[in-house]
């Protein structure tokens, strides 16, 4: 067995402000030419672990507001390797308590920084990093122009694996694959917007999956999500949506999805 090459970093959102196993956790800032993010450091299963809550110390940052550049730069610039997200969603499909490993996504955001490459003052990946042609991360390094990211695997497979694995071995139910169609938020869509995204293929929905998942692509970072859905999307059920009866579906998954990743965490650390 060997063990892994770098940092193991683990994103958050609702319902998920700190990574209790996390041992001797120490609050740290991400700082980027991006902005700052902060974040807690420690180790998990013997490898260093970075935690970043998505919306922030007490859950201020609303879903358009989030630095997603910044989170995505700063884990990369600390050393990190790979990046195990999680979602909290509405269902198209799913209901209610499912965890849903996706495969693939949706965007229906606007107006968000989605990119690395805008033309403007290139991300500083540090010493190896290689993020396309002409784009050599150094110091002062600028963006090459137009770049194209490739997007047909923008879940890492290997990761899903780890994570279908860890869940079986646990005999904790998960569905394998589903399209993850991101909305801006913060408010709830509508029952329009939802048929729409199920007619696209949507088999879940949220405010958060994009750009991270994108943005992890630009920096070849591979990236895996696990989703807990949280009530059943707009139109799908007959009762409005409530943060009330969210907050104790995502209280009473946590557990279930903690477990799967800390089961993850450990197969990446021991792997062959």
């Amino acid at each position: 067995m060997t063990p892994s090459p770098g940092l193991l970093a683990v994103i958050a959102g609702t319902g998920f402000t700190r990574l209790a196993p996390l041992a001797e956790p120490r609050p740290i800032e991400l700082v980027t030419a991006f902005g700052s993010v902060p974040a807690t450091a420690g180790t998990w299963h013997g490898r260093g672990t970075l935690f970043v809550p998505r919306h922030g110390p007490g859950h201020v940052v609303p879903p358009h507001r989030i630095n997603y550049r910044a989170v995505i730069a700063g884990l990369r610039q600390a050393g990190v390797t790979e990046v195990l997200a999680v979602n909290v969603v509405g269902g198209i499909g799913p209901e209610p308590g499912d965890l849903v490993i996706v495969d693939d996504f949706l965007d229906f955001t606007r107006g968000r920084p989605a990119t690395f490459f805008d033309g403007g003052a290139g991300f500083d990946g540090g010493a190896g990093f290689d993020g396309g042609a002409g784009f050599d991360g150094g110091a002062g390094a600028v963006s090459p122009g137009v770049v194209h990211t490739d997007m047909s695997a923008p879940y890492d497979p290997t990761l899903r694996e780890h994570l279908r694995t860890a869940a079986r071995d646990l005999q904790i139910a998960v569905i394998d694959g589903g399209v993850y169609a991101c909305f801006e938020g913060p408010r709830f869509e509508s029952r329009a917007e939802i048929a729409m995204a199920a007619a696209a293929g949507a088999t879940v929905v949220g405010m958060t999956g994009v750009p991270e998942v994108v943005l992890a692509g630009e920096l070849g970072l591979p990236y895996a999500a696990l989703c807990l859905v949280a009530n059943p999307a707009a139109g799908r059920s007959a009762v409005p949506i409530s943060m009330s009866e969210v907050t104790a579906v995502v209280a009473a998954g946590s557990e279930r999805v903690l477990a799967v990743l800390g089961a993850t965490a450990a197969r990446l650390v021991t792997r062959s």
